[in-house]
């Protein structure tokens, strides 16, 4: 391929009328008193226009991107500080059951003394009932003897 089918390929460039189909290289190509190829000047500036559009929409999304993430931090901030409020308040009630259950806790100990009492009254009833049927075998018993 010719440097002139690069050219072409390019972007359309054509021949400049001074140097022919070749690009400067100079730094000072884009000052208003250089005599540059009117076509290699506005495809810079095309260039140039395009390359500023793009920066200007990634830093657009940038910015947006970080607007996201404030918006979300926020939001999390007001979610962790109901979830705070929420860890405050199960903790108060959790300290009034403890206070309750130690006020409670005499009464406790007297149903589980009661308890013990009435399951020994039991056993005392149930070996009473079996004396009793015993008693009322032996007296049967001795009823039909005579």
């Amino acid at each position: 391929m010719s440097e002139e089918d690069k050219i072409e390929d390019f972007g359309g460039i054509d021949e400049s009328p001074k140097r022919g189909p070749t690009l400067s290289t100079s730094t000072s190509s884009f000052e208003r008193n250089d005599p540059h190829d009117p076509n290699l000047s506005l495809l810079s500036t095309k260039m140039f226009e395009k390359t500023s559009e793009y920066l200007m929409g990634e830093l657009h999304i940038t910015e947006e991107d970080y607007k996201l993430l404030e918006t979300m931090n926020k939001v999390t901030t007001q979610k962790y500080a109901s979830y705070r409020q929420i860890a405050s308040d199960v903790g108060k009630q959790i300290i009034e059951l403890n206070e309750k259950y130690k006020s409670l806790e005499p009464y406790l100990a007297q149903i589980d003394q009661i308890e013990d009492s009435v399951s020994k009254l039991e056993q005392a009833a149930f070996k009473l009932d079996a004396y009793a049927r015993r008693l009322e075998a032996k007296y049967k018993s001795l009823e039909k003897r005579q």
